[in-house]
């Protein structure tokens, strides 16, 4: 986000942290939901941006719930400016740039969230992220997932319950829960910042249509992961589930 917004976007955090805060960490006051389902919460972000912390925060707020699958995603374009996040990974901004394309624009910013695979918000705007996970609650599943742990393997079950039969993928997402950074250079110097669930690793495992019911098992990944159904071509996420 450009620097002349960096003072509105923390006013704007100051304003809405009282109202919003609440439902954000823990759900409440919130309908009950349509889909038993997480609602997967895509977090653009990076440690050179000044104006990430708020977000960063944000995101921490939103791993403790259930019914919400947040991840931390450190885009590269930032690492020119004076401080290489040690996270960053090209694939995650070829990612954010995919739903870019997909939504027919030409601009990325950070930080940028991405609800369900459908909704971006950009900047640090809780009140607007927490009616975005109320919606997407109570709208219901259109597949089902059993995902688990078997040994060595990961297996996967899905299944249409309703909907179109469309282009899917099936996708893990490998992450870290906890991080703490000390930051010595760039826009955020002097600061020490704790990430939460940041993605080490994103693959595409497999693809589905949906047409019979999907059955999976992949060597399994070390440490926290998340399995995710999405539209092919940035679209939709249909289901996910967390692997601890």
């Amino acid at each position: 986000m450009p620097e002349t917004q960096k003072g509105k976007c923390m006013r704007h955090w100051l304003a809405a942290v009282t109202l919003s805060m609440a439902a954000l960490a823990t759900g409440a006051a919130m309908p009950a939901q349509a889909g038993d389902q997480p609602v997967v919460v895509e977090l653009f972000t990076s440690q050179g941006c000044a104006s990430c912390p708020p977000a960063d925060q944000l995101l921490g707020r939103l791993v403790a719930r259930e019914d919400v699958i947040a991840l931390a995603l450190h885009v590269d374009y930032w690492d020119y400016i004076g401080w290489k996040d040690a996270f960053a990974n090209p694939a995650f901004t070829k990612r954010q740039k995919g739903y870019a394309r997909a939504a027919g624009s030409r601009t990325i910013y950070t930080p940028q969230l991405m609800v369900g695979g459908k909704d971006p918000v950009v900047g640090y705007r809780p009140m607007e992220l927490a009616d975005l996970i109320q919606a997407h609650r109570a709208t219901p599943d259109t597949v089902a997932i059993d995902a688990r742990r078997e040994g060595d393997k990961i297996v996967i079950r899905a299944e249409m319950l309703s909907g179109s039969r469309v282009a899917m993928v099936v996708q893990l997402a490998r992450f870290s829960p906890e991080d703490t950074v000390e930051i010595t250079r760039g826009e955020n110097a002097g600061l020490t910042i704790q990430y939460h669930n940041t993605v080490r690793d994103w693959r595409q495992i497999a693809e589905w249509d949906g047409t019979a019911p999907l059955n999976l098992a992949v060597e399994a990944t070390e440490g926290p992961t998340a399995v995710i159904i999405q539209e092919a071509g940035f679209g939709p996420v249909r289901a996910a589930a967390r692997l601890r």
